[in-house]
């Protein structure tokens, strides 16, 4: 690659952290220019950063005999870069048609699916895409134009997740310039030439106009928008998540969360927003379709009486109590939901199935040690006795060391993740908490909920590691036996 355009890709994955030394990186590469220019970058710099490259291509079986020829592309340049290829096949228009999505959407679920199914089978850490500021650009004008507000205008993260962009500095024409210059051949996608979709339209008719007619510079000063954008946004959330722990509370009763008045009416009216709609994405698990009428719907209820509610998307309600508001599900609609979970029971089980290779359980060797695959954690098990634990030191109480009250353990420990139904005793009382529940409390990321590892005898959670273990399984004045839990990195 020639030596600017490396050392400006370099530096912008430097500036945001994006690799580190030992990371295995799944790259999506659909044989464009883009994705191509991505995987010669990644090619370049992996023996000097120290990463793997494992290259994910999706098959959407939309343009016949082009879309094989893609594929047969793809693998051929895989084998010339001596990168592992892994293929899909999808039907997206059949799974758009049986979801009521459209074709992007469709497009976009599976191509997450596909990335998310080689993390789990290679142990890859991070998904890198080929996003450049052309991208960037598209999304926050096409944000704009759909009303989604300052959230919107932050476009496309460099780093969000495990997800890694590290082309966004450079711009469509830098790419195509540099793939010319190197005369490395790519496929072209004839219906991105089309005006069929939105994202089209901006590309082909609006940006070009812009930079045309108004800046030239257009491109490069709605990144910089998005730059500064987010970090108002990252000041922002920082903010409501101070106000979210002063203020949310669970409610177990009916499974949703309060708002209290007292905290809530100190805050600045951004911030009261921000909190009710983090607290209805919260509760529908979603964030599509959450729009400023539902917040402002919620707002209005703090100078209503008790009583008065706002019905909101995702079979969700907001009540008015004494204490403030509570969002939660429409009490009307636990029939719907019986029927809604008979009907997609086996929906449910197919899921399930396919992940079962991700989310598997693996009984604890007590005493021994045990591996998690694809995680490069090993937890080591000791036995030992009350006089012995105790003699001469503390028992050890670390964030990745605990001992626990061997004689109460009934059935075999696993290792696993999270599941429905999960429950977590909190205090000395047997007082339980749902696992979903204190991690709302403790405000982990939805997104972190289900790759946090988790000791369990059966559907109790005997230790979450790194933050607490289950008060019904600590030593106590009877133990007589002590199991010494240590997880460590392999």
């Amino acid at each position: 690659m020639m030596d600017k355009k490396r050392k400006k890709v370099e530096q912008y994955i430097e500036q945001y952290q994006m690799i580190g030394r030992g990371d295995r990186i799944v790259t999506g590469v659909s044989g464009g220019a883009d994705s191509v220019c991505l995987l010669f970058v990644l090619c370049e710099l992996r023996k000097k950063l120290g990463f793997e490259v494992i290259v994910c291509h999706v098959n959407h079986q939309l343009r016949a005999e082009a879309a094989e020829q893609d594929e047969a592309y793809v693998e051929e340049l895989c084998r010339k870069l001596d990168v592992p290829c892994r293929i899909f096949h999808e039907n997206v228009e059949l799974i758009a048609k049986n979801g009521k999505k459209s074709l992007e959407e469709a497009g976009r679920i599976v191509r997450r699916n596909a990335f998310e199914t080689v993390c789990r089978e290679s142990g890859a850490n991070k998904i890198a895409t080929a996003h450049h500021k052309n991208d960037n650009a598209e999304t926050v004008l096409l944000n704009l134009a759909r009303g989604s507000g300052l959230q919107g205008m932050c476009g496309i993260r460099p780093v969000y997740g495990k997800r890694i962009r590290p082309l966004l500095c450079l711009t469509r024409k830098e790419i195509e310039e540099w793939l010319e210059e190197e005369q490395i051949s790519y496929c072209t996608d004839e219906t991105n030439e089309e005006d069929e979709y939105t994202r089209n339209r901006i590309r082909h008719k609006i940006l070009p106009v812009m930079e045309q007619e108004i800046n030239r510079q257009t491109v490069e000063h709605i990144n910089s928008l998005s730059l500064q954008a987010e970090e108002i946004w990252e000041y922002l959330n920082l903010q409501t998540d101070a106000a979210w722990r002063q203020t949310v509370h669970p409610v177990d009763s009916v499974e949703g969360l309060r708002i209290e008045e007292t905290g809530y009416a100190e805050l600045p009216g951004v911030l009261q927003s921000l909190l009710i709609r983090r607290c209805i994405c919260e509760m529908a698990e979603a964030q599509k379709d959450i729009e400023a009428v539902h917040i402002e719907a919620v707002r209005g209820l703090f100078n209503r009486q008790a009583g008065k509610s706002r019905d909101l998307p995702y079979q969700l309600r907001a009540v008015r109590t004494y204490a403030g508001v509570e969002i939660g599900r429409r009490s009307e609609d636990k029939d719907w939901e019986t029927n809604q979970k008979k009907n997609q029971k086996k929906d449910q089980e197919k899921d399930q199935e396919k992940e079962c290779a991700g989310r598997q359980s693996v009984e604890l060797r007590i005493p021994g040690e045990t591996y998690f695959p694809g995680t490069g954690q090993k937890v080591c098990c000791e036995i030992c006795g009350r006089e012995e634990a105790v003699s001469g030191k503390e028992l050890p109480q670390k964030s990745y060391t605990k001992c626990f009250d061997y004689d109460i353990i009934k059935s075999g420990l696993c290792i696993r993740y999270r599941r429905p139904g999960d429950e977590l005793v909190i205090d000395s009382r047997g007082k339980r908490q749902k696992l979903k529940s204190y991690f709302i409390n403790e405000k982990v990321p939805k997104e972190e909920r289900d790759r946090m590892l988790l000791i369990a005898e059966e559907e109790q959670i005997v230790w979450i590691p790194g933050m607490r273990m289950s008060a019904a399984y600590q030593i106590g004045d009877q133990t007589t036996k002590i199991l010494k839990i240590k997880i460590v990195e392999e």
